[in-house]
């Protein structure tokens, strides 16, 4: 062989040779890259047809009972909010195939009522509510030949915010009805100060608390004409914070922790007060470097007078929104979800 041929052949084996090696870390790459979602799996590209291989259940880390692959628009209840953000991001990295999209409704502001509006119009795959379904809004599922089911996941109360430099032992429910109705209207009769009372609440429309409250503290009377409507917590507690007689209620989680405002005690008799956070209690003034943290024990054994179940509200219509929603729900109730649930402020159902 001539010495030209020679350096040929050399050289054509060595190209050989580096494709071989480059073929085999791409290879690697793309197997490593399937196992830690970050190129498109078959479902992602529109083929669904090879989830039985087993190449692609070693791929998949997903291993949450039942659940479906596909976009899934969910919303509802603002009082999931610290939930959404510490549970579903850690179920987005588990099952990238499982995608939530929180979806806000058309008109108005979102909340248990709105989520559940929009489920019906079968606009969302399931909903995130603080408060259960009514009678009517299952009878109008109906119509549209499905029902409505609703899965507790979590245990949550609601919390009293007053000015910091308010000074009463307690409520109880009868004196927070009547300050609501408006047959209570200055501290001084609940052992206070003479000092008006300014009362703040979300509408009855917009939010499952406001709900709640009215069904179930207010025994479903009306408002009184001395509330004042708000949008949102934040704005309440500003308002509350600015107001040497101001009032609000809201879920603990996001009344207890704060530093603008205070909670108080809860009874459902004077002289049974039982304070949504845990003692002793830390005063605004040593706030932000500690914070007040939840009765979770008290609103476990329903000492504590006012709480109530979160739930996932799930169309039971035989297809893939209800899979979803099940699914959905089942994870939270793991001992993982639970944690996760108790993460973001609320107490653990299981």
């Amino acid at each position: 062989m001539s010495q030209k041929n020679e350096t040929l052949s050399l050289f054509l084996a060595a190209v050989i040779t580096i494709g071989f090696i480059f073929g085999g870390l791409w290879f690697l790459m793309e197997r490593w890259a399937q196992i830690n979602g970050t190129v498109p799996k078959p479902s992602e590209t529109g083929n669904t047809s090879n989830t039985s291989n087993p190449l692609n259940q070693f791929v998949n880390r997903c291993n949450v009972a039942n659940l479906p692959e596909g976009t899934f628009n969910y919303g509802g209840s603002t009082t999931w909010a610290p939930i959404r953000k510490e549970a579903d991001s850690v179920l987005q990295s588990l099952c990238p195939r499982f995608i939530l999209r929180y979806t806000q409704p058309p008109s108005g502001q979102p909340g248990s009522g709105t989520g559940i509006r929009m489920l019906i119009d079968n606009q969302l795959a399931f909903s995130q509510s603080s408060r259960s379904v009514k009678a009517e809004e299952n009878a109008e599922a109906k119509q549209k030949e499905f029902s409505l089911k609703e899965i507790p996941v979590a245990i949550d109360g609601i919390a009293i915010a007053v000015n910091q430099s308010l000074n009463i032992p307690g409520l109880t429910v009868a004196q927070l009805k009547d300050i609501y109705t408006g047959k209570i209207t200055n501290w001084q009769e609940v052992g206070g100060l003479n000092l008006p009372i300014t009362v703040y609440s979300r509408s009855k429309e917009a939010g499952g608390t406001a709900e709640f409250f009215v069904e179930n503290i207010l025994n479903k009377e009306n408002f009184g004409t001395n509330v004042s409507y708000i949008n949102t917590t934040t704005e309440a507690v500003r308002k509350v914070a600015a107001s040497p007689g101001g009032i609000y209620y809201a879920s603990a989680p996001e009344i207890v922790p704060q530093c603008m405002i205070k909670s108080i005690p809860l009874g459902r008799t004077s002289g049974q007060f039982v304070p949504p956070y845990q003692e002793p209690f830390i005063p605004p003034s040593e706030c932000p470097n500690k914070r007040n943290q939840l009765n979770s024990q008290a609103f476990r054994s329903g000492d504590y007078a006012i709480t109530r179940n979160l739930f996932i509200i799930v169309k039971q219509n035989n297809q893939t929104d209800q899979q979803a929603g099940e699914a959905y729900a089942n994870w939270l109730l793991t001992p993982q979800g639970q944690e996760l649930i108790e993460k973001a402020g609320f107490v653990r159902l299981k």
